[in-house]
């Protein structure tokens, strides 16, 4: 099976946080996953940050253990990722990463992205650079759903259309894009009596109660509006006649967000015996499963994706009533793992607003997918009879969690989703291993023309450039040690980091010592070629502060304009 490079940047893994979203989540989830599923003979790892070594081992450690060897690459050594030949980055940002690729040649590694929330603009970017970075055919983009896949087929639509109408484009290569789940590691998600038993009686639930959960994040604006779950079950709890409780176990953006997001939700159901929950810790997120008896989630939110949490019910054996929703339609089977609810959005073009308004800055992201959250309807009385039908039937809880539970097992665990990611990183190197050799001019341009060397950028603000037959003496300086006491001082030191080493810049200091100097060429022609264009640079540094001088000093002619006295020559100084 074909490998990838995992770009670990330890906040993509790490869900011990107070701010957790779904992405902490789902990569926690995939590299555990990964760790344990992956057909490889070597994990690769390439470092993302400058964390110290201990930061990379810890979130290692915490999804881990390595089953075989763990090789890590460092984030400036692109050129170590032609070895796996594939870089997984868990997010839709690969169009500038293929531009630094171009130093090495395009055809060097393929990159792989994955979808999250599609909806920011910053991710609308991030596929907008597919296009107009230099992105190959074997490149690829795994989108989590085939409803977030169609949104993204529709944006790179659009866009390419802008660029062929609006600039003439003809040539528009775009990566692969691939509809794979995320999975589960369903073990983590077993039932657990003895927690049961334990969550009841924290949470003063009785033995026999029928409990419904939701997990997630607490956000009614940018995840969904809980009171359509409050609703269905408050209906659901008058009609059976029983006693209904329901867990919710999330997270808020703050201690005030917390009370306010409950008080709201409990007015929406005023019979429901209702028990809010931390969700945050991992051993509540996963053994709070093994309370309820049902879960119910009722995405409305244009920022979601898949949708993890089903999948996690499912594993734990609980039957879902879940809105008919983007991933959450490719997950929960209706009539057989559960139940999904019909929803309902105005007509493609009457949201043009909302999309300038934000687009502006008038409005923020938040309320943006809050304000089309909001005219996202959902089939209530349907939720109604698909909770009354659960409530009432334990046999039917049964059979339907026992569907789930065996469908993610045989499906959405990370087994069997990890060699889906190895299949088409395998495609991806396929491609790339029939590529055809790059035309000579696009060969040239392996620097992205927005992020040109700035020496060539500002060419003109200089008087000019220092040449290789300019000829270089000493400044004011008699020795090398007297140049290493200036240029070891605070300001000459500045961003050090950029210039030739001491023993070069010493060596090049010695030949301009001789009687008559040196030239430029001929301090060049005594490095090693790999290093001259650091000397050439560093030379330039040298004269800043004197160390060096030019032996023939450049004379500037007079400008019109300039001072004159009543004969019309320049003044000149005393």
């Amino acid at each position: 099976m074909s490998n990838a490079a995992i770009y670990l940047h330890p906040d993509g893994y790490r869900t011990d946080r107070a701010q957790l979203m779904g992405r902490h989540s789902a990569g926690e989830s995939f590299l555990r996953g990964f760790l344990r599923h992956a057909e490889v003979d070597r994990f690769h790892f390439w470092k993302g940050g400058a964390f110290g070594q201990d930061v990379y081992d810890a979130a290692i450690n915490a999804a881990g253990p390595l089953r075989h060897e763990g090789r890590w690459i460092a984030q400036r050594n692109r050129q170590r990722l032609s070895d796996p030949g594939c870089v997984f980055i868990p997010s839709p940002t690969i169009g500038q990463e293929s531009w630094w690729r171009r130093r090495y040649g395009p055809a060097h590694y393929s990159l792989c992205g994955l979808t999250h929330t599609t909806a920011t603009h910053r991710a609308i970017a991030a596929l907008e650079e597919l296009l107009t970075c230099p992105t190959e055919s074997w490149d690829g983009l795994i989108c989590t759903s085939a409803a977030v896949r169609a949104s993204v087929e529709a944006q790179l639509a659009l866009i390419a259309d802008d660029l062929r109408g609006r600039l003439g484009a003809t040539r528009l290569p775009r990566p692969q894009l691939a509809t794979i789940p995320l999975g589960v590691n369903a073990a983590d998600f077993a039932f657990d009596a003895a927690a049961r038993k334990a969550w009841r009686e924290r949470l003063d639930i009785p033995v026999d109660a029928v409990v419904a959960l939701y997990v997630g994040r607490l956000s009614a604006r940018t995840k969904m509006n809980p009171a359509l779950m409050a609703m269905a079950l408050e209906r659901a709890a008058q009609q059976t006649g029983k006693t209904v409780y329901w867990i919710v176990s999330g997270w808020a953006g703050s201690p005030q967000d917390w009370d306010a997001y409950h008080a709201a939700t409990q007015a929406f159901c005023p019979s429901i015996i209702y028990r809010p929950v931390d969700g945050r810790e991992a051993g509540t997120r996963f053994s709070i499963w093994s309370a309820a008896d049902l879960f119910v989630s009722f995405s409305d939110n244009i920022q979601e994706t898949f949708g993890l949490t089903p999948a996690e019910a499912m594993a734990a054996g609980l039957p879902c009533v879940v809105t008919d929703w983007d991933g959450y339609r490719d997950t929960v089977r209706h009539g057989v793992d559960g139940f999904r609810i019909p929803t309902y959005a105005p007509r493609p073009g009457l949201g043009e607003d909302l999309a300038f308004n934000h687009d502006n800055g008038w409005v923020s992201y938040d309320n943006y997918v809050g304000a089309a959250a909001q005219m996202a309807a959902m089939d209530v009385p349907a939720a109604t009879r698909a909770l009354v039908a659960l409530i009432d039937n334990p046999d039917l809880r049964g059979r339907m969690g026992a569907a789930g539970r065996q469908r993610i097992a045989e499906e959405l665990d990370w087994r069997h989703v990890i060699p889906r990611y190895q299949a088409f990183w395998g495609e991806l190197a396929e491609r790339r291993a029939a590529a055809s050799p790059e035309p000579p001019d696009l060969a040239r341009r392996r620097v992205n023309p927005r992020r040109t060397d700035p020496f060539t950028l500002f060419a003109t603000y200089p008087t000019r450039a220092l040449r290789a037959d300019d000829r270089l003496s000493p400044g004011a300086v008699s020795d090398w040690p007297a140049a290493q006491e200036i240029l070891s001082r605070n300001l000459a030191a500045v961003a050090s980091w950029v210039v030739a080493t001491e023993e070069e810049c010493e060596a090049a200091f010695a030949l301009a010592s001789a009687p008559q100097g040196v030239l430029v060429a001929d301090i060049l022609a005594a490095t090693p070629l790999p290093r001259r264009p650091y000397v050439e640079r560093s030379l330039l540094w040298l004269m800043k502060f004197d160390v060096l001088r030019l032996a023939e000093p450049v004379a500037l002619s007079p400008l019109e304009g300039d001072a004159t006295d009543d004969s019309g020559a320049p003044n000149a100084p005393p």
